[in-house]
């Protein structure tokens, strides 16, 4: 089962939202779409969905184009938007009840929806009003939904959305369990989400696709383009004019006494060691700090971070 996007544009009036978008999500894959506001993830989710045509191009799911055969398609999808759409005025229960209904389910639903609420942690809440849950609960509400009919293909637009921090772990858990059998497509703003459960990461960026890598490939594809960050502490006060005259300094942050974070052209940790013993500094740390998704991101999109 896979998703395959080919040469997708879309047009708002005379806004471009996606230019000429393609890549291809297989099964047994949890795919990290991220992009700043307005890269055109949510349009292109809903394309995929058929919620919304595109301007030219072709979407099709399992070979199957979307457009003509969109009743087939959208069995074959669990879908949690960005914006949660659930009845406030029925119970957890009923609720999904009432969407295995829709999906056929017949006597399964029984089943299904205990299964569901057990993988989902609904079971407490089942007896409660929508409408009364935290953010998070509805939340998982929204994924029991998507979940209810055991789709093939996922597209999860920012699934943890309001979850504490126990919760998320147990939603990623949950994701990254269902990518081994499933076609995942997600969408989040937090990079540590991708780290822990994606197995790549598509870019897109003014509605083109500016990286599409696995994790580790999009880190070493990047590592030859980048800035360096150093970490230096030195014993007693220094001043920071003193580190902004080094060679290759791009900026230098003061993080605390004496403390300073350097973003440099080139490595320069031996300039950084050599200046300590001309000046008579002791220097108490001096480190080259690791790079993560959220660095590489911050350099391909020129944003100051993610975001949904």
């Amino acid at each position: 089962m896979s998703i395959t996007v080919r040469h997708v544009t879309k047009w708002y009036g005379q806004q471009k939202a996606l230019d000429d978008v393609s890549f291809t999500v297989g099964k047994g894959q949890v795919t990290g779409f991220l992009g700043p506001n307005g890269a055109g993830k949510s349009t292109m989710m809903k394309i995929i969905t058929g919620f919304l045509p595109p301007s030219s191009g072709e979407v099709r799911v399992h070979g199957l184009e979307v457009r003509s055969h969109l009743v087939e398609v959208r069995k074959m999808i669990g879908y949690l938007p960005e914006h949660n759409p659930l009845y406030p005025e029925m119970y957890v229960r009923e609720y999904l009840h009432y969407v295995a209904g829709i999906y056929g389910l017949g006597r399964r639903s029984r089943q299904r929806v205990e299964e569901i609420m057990g993988l989902t942690g609904l079971g407490p809440e089942q007896h409660k009003q929508i409408g009364s849950l935290s953010k998070g609960y509805r939340q998982r509400v929204g994924l029991a939904q998507a979940l209810i009919h055991d789709p093939e293909v996922l597209i999860l637009d920012e699934p943890t959305s309001g979850l504490d921090p126990n919760q998320i772990v147990e939603i990623r858990e949950l994701i990254k369990k269902l990518g081994e059998q499933k076609t995942v497509l997600l969408s989040t703003h937090i990079m540590q989400e991708v780290e822990a459960i994606c197995d790549r990461v598509i870019i897109i960026h003014r509605g083109r696709i500016i990286a599409d890598e696995t994790e580790r490939s999009l880190l070493t594809l990047q590592q030859e383009h980048t800035s360096y960050t150093i970490e230096a502490e030195f014993v007693g006060e220094v001043p920071a004019t003193l580190l902004q005259d080094l060679p290759h300094i791009l900026s230098v942050e003061e993080t605390g006494p004496s403390a300073f974070t350097l973003h440099c052209g080139e490595d320069i940790r031996e300039e950084i060691f050599r200046l300590a013993v001309e000046k008579g500094l002791t220097l108490r740390g001096l480190a080259l700090a690791a790079r993560n998704l959220e660095d590489v991101f911050r350099e391909l999109t020129g944003q100051n971070e993610p975001s949904a």
